[in-house]
């Protein structure tokens, strides 16, 4: 039977990544905060506008808890991600170009990681 060489990070090291991450974000000036992710109506092509509009390519947005009408709009948007602050990582963040924060979300994130 083939052996695992597999191993889990532990959290002083995941939380540390995620650190790293949002700072490297930030630096890099790919860092956009909102007061909150919501849209007027739940539609895919108002959103995709407002998207384009704003110049952001691939981007995540992270929430403390995402909004239904939000997430309903953005879920046929290729080109965006919604992940709640809980399911933050680090792949995600810096596999999109732009990491859109909420206020909501920062503030779930700093709890995460004290």
């Amino acid at each position: 039977m083939p052996r695992s060489h597999e191993h889990d990070l532990t959290k002083k090291f995941r939380k540390l990544g995620l650190k790293h991450a949002l700072s490297a974000k930030a630096r890099a000036g790919e860092l956009v905060v909102l007061e909150a992710a919501q849209v007027a109506e739940a539609k895919t092509r108002a959103l995709a506008k407002q998207l384009e509009s704003l110049g952001w390519k691939r981007a995540l947005v992270i929430d403390a808890t995402v909004d239904e009408g939000f997430a309903r709009a953005a879920r046929n948007i290729e080109t965006l991600d919604v992940l709640p602050a809980i399911g933050a990582n680090v792949y995600d963040i810096l596999r999109r170009d732009t990491l859109v924060l909420t206020k909501a979300g920062i503030e779930a994130l700093e709890a995460r990681l004290k």
